[in-house]
């Protein structure tokens, strides 16, 4: 069951707000992200309804270890509780709980309720929900590029997917499929080193609304969105196709 691979989107959320949240009601920054773990819930929980079969969070970028250490201390804290707390629920509900990035720099107390949240949802195959812990994915994308000796110009563009695949930690797994839908929270408009490679032909919509006041409501905003936009990878679309006027042009 490991490696099932759910049907449905694959939508990445960048949780972005959590502090701004926090500070405008004069509240300290991790009250904020404590909020945030609760809207991670809610959004789990309604994504399957949604049609929504893999949900990518992008939990701690390598870049936050700039963060005060006792932000960061904090935050690891949270990441702990919240494996702890979620994996016999996530296991009930189907979701299996899979972690992605380095783990060489986590707390010990990190990794292992990591490994535990892991083995305990690993029989699950209905949804899958990723972590981003500790992650880049330009750094991704170098460690990627470092397997490639031995293919040389046969490398397809399926098997660098591999390749970043056993990267982000998924040895002799298959690719997942590419992010359909990438939501970030919070009112930036960028992707600040997240999935480079499977967002390449990702729906964006961003959002003003922080990540601690995102619900269930929210995500199926998001996803109405994107049904409603016409996906071309590079073709004309069905639309211009039919309109002359429009190919002229």
């Amino acid at each position: 069951m490991e490696n099932v691979i759910p049907a449905g989107l694959h939508v990445a959320i960048i949780m972005d707000g959590n502090g701004r949240w926090a500070l405008s009601r004069g509240r300290a920054r991790m009250a904020g992200h404590e909020a945030g773990a609760a809207a991670v819930r809610r959004t789990v929980e309604a994504a399957p309804d949604l049609g929504i079969g893999i949900l990518t969070l992008f939990a701690f970028s390598s870049d936050n270890w700039k963060r005060p250490p006792e932000e960061v201390g904090s935050l690891m804290r949270l990441l702990r509780r919240f494996l702890a707390r979620e994996a016999a629920r996530c296991a009930e509900r189907g979701v299996r709980i899979a972690v992605m990035g380095r783990r060489d720099r986590l707390p010990a107390g990190v990794v292992r309720a990591i490994e535990a949240a892991e083995a305990a949802t690993a029989g699950a195959g209905r949804f899958l929900l990723r972590l981003a812990v500790d992650y880049s994915a330009r750094d991704a994308i170098l460690a990627a590029a470092r397997r490639v000796n031995g293919h040389g110009a046969d490398l397809s563009r399926e098997a660098f997917a591999r390749l970043l695949g056993e990267a982000h930690g998924r040895a002799g797994a298959d690719p997942l499929p590419d992010v359909d839908l990438l939501v970030r929270t919070g009112g930036e408009q960028r992707l600040s080193d997240f999935l480079l490679w499977e967002c390449a032909y990702a729906e964006l919509v961003f959002t003003g609304r922080m990540w601690p006041d995102f619900g269930a409501g929210d995500l199926a905003a998001a996803v109405a969105e994107f049904h409603a936009r016409e996906r071309r990878f590079g073709t004309v679309g069905t639309a211009r196709m039919a309109d002359p006027v429009a190919l002229a042009g």
